[in-house]
């Protein structure tokens, strides 16, 4: 797993290089269009080398080398829980609803997170409901692999057919949180999808970083 360790820590400073460019983004459509594309295909290219590895090596990727122990303890099937994606738009829009209160009530339209229409909280509640039922699919699945494990002691052939139960439990429950982006960004404007993009990175840098810290005193102490 080294080698995807290795890609992972490369992949989020280039993270971080997009996130920057996104900040720093002119308000032009066209612009944010081609911004929010270039983070979809980061998002795509990280989910595409992982399904390589966990085709190499499904267990260790299932126990996350890569993260610190602060992110593991908030995994959900070796990543991030698709449905975390809703909260974070509740959560901008809420905090940006509240900035820009007096002028929302002048009826001033602001086209950010926190100028969300009904029709898009609509659509956000519908795709959450989706998206917890097929999070609860794919847990059921890996609770069957895992509750099969102790199968595998003595039964040597078998083995191969539960590594592979487990390579598909996993690159299911990428596709979901891959998939749960793309389309919480295609109801958005350009504007809120960049909002959206920034705070989801912003999320896990902090997480990331914090883990990071808390494992190396953890170390030293």
């Amino acid at each position: 797993m080294s080698s995807f360790t290795q890609f992972y820590e490369t992949w989020l400073e280039q993270l971080h290089q997009l996130v920057n460019q996104l900040s720093s983004a002119p308000d032009q459509q066209h612009d944010l269009i081609h911004l929010v594309n270039k983070v979809m295909s980061h998002y795509a290219e990280y989910y595409r080398v992982k399904a390589q590895a966990t085709e190499r090596d499904a267990v260790s990727v299932l126990a996350a080398p890569w993260a610190s122990s602060l992110e593991r303890s908030l995994h959900w099937i070796a990543g991030w829980r698709p449905t975390t994606a809703f909260h974070l738009v509740y959560t901008e829009s809420s905090i940006r609803f509240e900035s820009h209160i007096v002028d929302i009530l002048r009826g001033l339209r602001t086209g950010d997170l926190g100028d969300l229409s009904p029709s898009q909280f609509r659509r956000v509640s519908e795709l959450q409901c989706e998206t917890v039922k097929e999070e609860n699919v794919i847990t059921e699945e890996l609770s069957e692999w895992q509750d099969g494990a102790s199968e595998v002691i003595g039964e040597c052939g078998d083995f191969e057919k539960k590594i592979g139960r487990l390579i598909s439990v996993i690159k299911r429950a990428d596709d979901l949180r891959l998939r749960t982006v793309r389309r919480v960004v295609e109801l958005l404007t350009p504007q809120q999808a960049v909002e959206f993009l920034i705070g989801a990175a912003q999320l896990q840098f902090g997480i990331h970083g914090w883990g990071i810290n808390h494992d190396r005193l953890r170390t030293n102490s």
